[in-house]
Formats: structure tokens, C-alpha cells, sequence
């Protein structure tokens, strides 16, 4: 304790000479606020997503400090220190040593997991597979889309409904693995999930044959893929003492056996075909050619290093990037058609108008269609992909002070600071009193002037500054096509909550709380990224193709 207080007035006296003051710190009930870890590991399962965070806010406002274990743990919800984390002040705050520990057996020191001269060549070497004349080819999204299409009608034929978080999970599985390696898992080719209670075996299946050969293969990589996520997720709830639950096992060990096994076979094949495979001699290495016609991501990579493990690692983080998501996204897109017939019927007659019934959209079609981005938009508003980002101090800094005429924050050296997209993109003086609701309007009236055109840190779903995600563009084309297609072949969505497990949907008690939490019917839930538990399950009503005219 007297290390603690000594290190506390240390602080003090630092701040003050910086002309700042101390984050607020939110005190729970146990020594070292340890109940702070308690009380969100009981919320993994039932509660809301940042919603024991927003208990903090009456206390001690929207800036506290947790100090779990006497350590400094901020977490801030404020547009001004996004700013400042990810782009003014860049270089103050990076992923870290502590958090590219918890990350290392899952994500390596490929894209999402480096700082420094390693994340400027690895953005180096995947910026041209990202340009406008790459993204603007949409043959990849069109091949699997049908397919994810002929699942969906084929299950419904069966008089059954879908759970489409598994189908476009596999989607943009099968579309990343073919992106970066020019050949799928082929995860859209195995049988689809069946409702709860449902004999699968008594079942007409989906194909009058067994699964095809390489089926079972892409279901352990997809499930072993998510657990390892878990695990990753875990420690990160259980802050500084998650090793203590991982005493002598390395819980994502197994799974990611599972995950190497399936990418080490494709990255040596890759390699036999490369004659003139390049060593990494230092990171320093300029990486500016452009990728060729045909050529996967990781041809493209393969120019530059045969290192095998910084081709895994970058595959494996691009893969996060470009698979989960992008599922998550359009997950939450049907969610939202579902509950809003109105927007579903102004979506799709802006598809019917813009592309009609049956013609396959192009770039132009998808740049032209403002409703459709509004959606999209809308959607990563209320449920951003990554809900809780974690960057670490690298030297004694500040955050500006929310309140003017306050003294601006002091933040340590060394100390994480957690920021949320998901809280900061619901807050209702930085979008309007109808923060809560889904309105994919305010991208487009009024109030896009008023909120978000003076202050576009309070909007950053793809993050922002030198780390903004470089496949953005590839992300929005790559759902505006799939949710196009979706609404050529079917008129209507409805949730089907009787095909969910026991358990999965949202407890009674979320009809007491305020804002959406009281209305969802779904239950979202995130380890790296965001999910439904238990799936998303729909029916989706068919077009007549007799009633379409070409």
C-alpha cells in the first residue's frame, strides 16, 4: 500500500505540473476494485453490451478510471479523445505491450496487433490490394452470394427458417478465404444449422448426397476460428490477472492448432508455386508495387517475404478483418429490415429503381444508392463491429477536458485506455434525443449537418487516422452487393424467435431497462467482434419470378 500511495502522489504532482488533473476514479466495493472484474464477467452471458459501464456515468461521468488491482484502467466515451488517440496525438498511444500479449497466440504482429515501423509495412504491403480498381470487381461476391441465396430458399422449401448470422458468416468466410487465397473453405457447401428441437437427421437435407469433401474441414477451422476469439475476449474482461486462469494451459492453444493447421497447408502451396519468394531482411523494406490482375492477397504478400510467419499472422488478421466484421454488420442489417418493415420497403424499392429485379449491381450502382449507405450506416452507428477498442500511453500525456474551463485529463505513462464506439455512437447529446432509435434518415436530413458534419469523431466505425481500416470501401461494397442481391430475390423479413434455443433470446428483465436494451429481440454479444447469441433465425418471403419484369 505504500508503493501505491507513493506512486498516487507521484501522479499528482505530475498532473499538476502539466497543468492537468486526475481522471475520476470509480470505486467499487472490494480492495482493488476487483469487483469491477467480478461484476462483468457475470454480464458475459446476460447482460448488455457496456452496460455495467454506463452505472460509472451518475457517479463519476463519461471519463473514469477503474483502477482494477491499483492499476489505471481509463475508459473514456468522448469524440475529443478518440481524436486525439487515433489520429492528433497518434503517436502517444499505441496497441501496446499488455494488449499484444493477449492477442499474440491469436493475431501474431501481423496488421492489428504491431505499432511502429511494423505497422507502417505491413499497411505498406496490403494498401494496393485495397484500390479502387481492385474493390470495384465484385465476381468473388457474386459467385458465393448465389450460393448463400440457393441455401436460404432451399431451407425455407424445407419449411424451415434460417439462422442467417450462420449463413453469411459463411458467406464472408467463403469470400474472404477465396480473396486472400484464390480458394475457398468451401463453409457454404456443408448443411445449414436446423431450429432448435428439430431432429436434423429425420430431415430432408440440403443435399440429396453427404456434405461435400472439405466441409467438415471449413466447420472446425469457423469454430475453432471463434474460439480462439473467446478466449481472447476473456482476458481481456478479466484485465492484468487473466493469466491466473490460464495457469499452465493456453487456452487458445487447441483451437488455433486447428486454425494453423488449415492455413500452414495453403501458405506452403502458395510458396512452392513462387519461385522468387523474397527473405525479410528488416522491417525498413519499401513495399509500394501495385498488385496484379488475378493475383491473391497472398501472391501479392509472397513478392515480398517468405517469412511464413508474418504471412500467416497478416492472412489470419485480414481474415478477422474481412470475414467477421462484415458478418456482424449484415447480421444486424437483417436484424433491423426485420423490426422495420418500413425501412425494408424503402430499401428495396430504392434496389428495384436504382438496379431492378435481377441485373447484378456494379460500383456505380452501389456509389449512387444514398439509402442504402444510410442503412449501412445506421446500423455500424448503433452496433459498431468492435464496440471496445484498448490503446496504451507511451508517455505521460493528457486528454482534453469535455467541460470547458476544466483542467484537461492526466493520463500515466503506460496506462490503458479503453474507448467505446458502441456507448459513444449512442449518446444522446452528440446525435439528438432520438439517439436510441433507428433511423437510417439521420445520415441523410437535417441532422447530419447538425451532429455529425461539425464533429465527425463522434462517428468512427471503421476507426480513423494513420490505423483506419484500409478495407473500408471493400466492406461497404462487399455488404451494399450482398444486401442488394438479398432484397432482389425476397420481399419481406421476420424474425423467427421460436427457432432459438432456450436461453438465447433477450431476458425479461431487458424490458425494464432504457433505451433500445428494453426493445431488442435479439441478444448482442461481442468477444473481438460483435454477434447474436444463439444466431440470428428469419423467414424471408420469395419473390414471385413471375412477377418480375425484366
Amino acid at each position: 500500500m505504500i508503493v501505491v500511495c507513493v506512486q498516487s502522489w507521484n501522479k499528482r504532482r505530475d498532473a499538476e505540473r502539466m497543468g492537468a488533473r486526475l481522471v475520476p476514479v470509480w470505486n467499487g466495493r472490494w480492495p482493488g476494485n476487483v469487483d469491477h472484474i467480478v461484476n462483468l464477467i457475470k454480464l458475459v452471458n446476460s447482460g448488455y453490451p457496456g452496460e455495467y459501464f454506463l452505472r460509472a456515468w451518475p457517479e463519476v461521468g463519461k471519463v473514469f478510471n477503474t483502477r482494477v488491482l491499483w492499476e489505471d484502467i481509463i475508459l473514456t466515451v468522448e469524440p475529443d479523445h478518440v481524436k486525439v488517440i487515433l489520429a492528433t496525438d497518434f503517436n502517444s498511444f499505441v496497441k501496446g505491450d499488455k494488449q499484444k500479449y493477449k492477442m499474440e497466440s491469436l493475431l501474431g504482429t501481423g496488421v492489428f496487433n504491431s505499432d511502429g515501423r511494423r505497422i507502417l509495412f505491413h499497411r505498406s504491403m496490403t494498401r494496393p490490394f485495397f484500390s479502387r480498381d481492385r474493390i470495384a470487381h465484385f465476381d468473388i461476391f457474386d459467385r458465393h452470394g448465389e450460393e448463400a441465396i440457393e441455401k436460404i430458399k432451399q431451407r425455407q422449401a424445407e419449411g424451415y427458417p434460417v439462422d442467417f448470422q450462420d449463413l453469411i458468416s459463411r458467406f464472408t468466410l467463403d469470400s474472404a478465404t477465396d480473396f486472400l487465397f484464390g480458394s475457398n473453405v468451401n463453409s457454404l457447401s456443408d448443411v445449414l444449422p436446423y431450429p432448435y428441437g428439430v431432429d436434423a437427421a429425420a430431415t430432408v437435407t440440403d443435399s440429396p448426397v453427404a456434405s461435400p469433401p472439405g466441409s467438415a474441414e471449413a466447420k472446425r477451422f469457423a469454430g475453432a476460428f471463434a474460439e480462439a476469439q473467446d478466449v481472447i475476449a476473456r482476458r481481456f474482461n478479466m484485465g492484468e490477472i487473466w493469466p491466473l486462469s490460464e495457469i499452465g494451459k493456453d487456452k487458445t492453444k487447441e483451437p488455433m492448432k486447428v486454425v494453423s493447421g488449415y492455413i500452414d497447408r495453403i501458405l506452403e502451396e502458395a510458396l512452392a508455386k513462387t519461385k522468387a519468394a523474397l527473405p525479410l531482411d528488416t522491417v525498413d523494406a519499401k513495399v509500394d508495387d501495385e498488385a496484379e490482375d488475378g493475383e491473391t492477397l497472398l501472391e501479392h504478400l509472397i513478392k515480398f517475404t517468405s517469412d511464413r510467419k508474418i504471412l500467416k499472422d497478416e492472412t489470419l488478421n485480414i481474415l478477422l478483418a474481412g470475414r467477421d466484421t462484415t458478418a456482424a454488420t449484415l447480421t444486424f442489417v437483417i436484424y433491423f429490415l426485420a423490426m422495420y418493415p418500413n425501412v425494408m420497403a424503402r430499401l428495396r424499392s430504392e434496389v428495384l429503381d436504382k438496379v431492378g429485379p435481377t441485373r447484378k449491381p456494379t460500383y456505380d450502382d452501389i456509389r449512387e444508392m444514398k439509402y442504402l449507405r444510410a442503412v449501412i450506416n445506421e446500423t455500424l452507428r448503433l452496433y459498431p463491429a468492435v464496440p471496445f477498442n484498448v490503446r496504451q500511453s507511451v508517455r505521460a500525456t493528457t486528454l482534453p477536458s469535455p467541460n470547458p474551463g476544466q483542467k484537461p485529463f492526466y493520463v500515466p505513462a503506460n496506462t490503458s485506455v479503453t474507448y467505446s464506439v458502441f456507448l459513444m455512437h449512442r449518446r444522446k447529446d452528440l446525435w439528438g434525443p432520438d439517439a436510441d432509435d433507428f433511423d437510417p434518415d439521420r445520415f441523410i436530413d437535417d441532422r447530419l449537418r447538425k451532429y455529425l458534419t461539425p464533429n465527425p469523431f463522434i462517428f468512427v466505425p471503421f476507426n480513423a487516422g494513420p490505423r483506419i481500416c484500409l478495407g473500408q470501401q471493400f466492406a461497404y461494397n462487399e455488404m451494399s452487393f450482398m444486401l442488394i442481391r438479398l432484397l432482389q430475390n425476397f420481399s419481406s423479413i421476420e424474425l423467427e424467435p421460436s427457432a432459438h434455443a432456450p436461453g438465447t433470446l433477450p431476458p425479461k428483465e431487458w424490458a425494464k431497462a432504457e433505451g433500445r436494451q428494453a426493445i431488442e429481440r435479439f441478444c448482442p454479444k461481442s468477444h473481438l467482434t460483435m454477434y447474436s447469441r444463439g444466431g440470428l433465425w428469419v423467414r424471408m418471403t420469395e419473390v414471385n419470378k413471375e412477377d418480375i419484369i425484366v
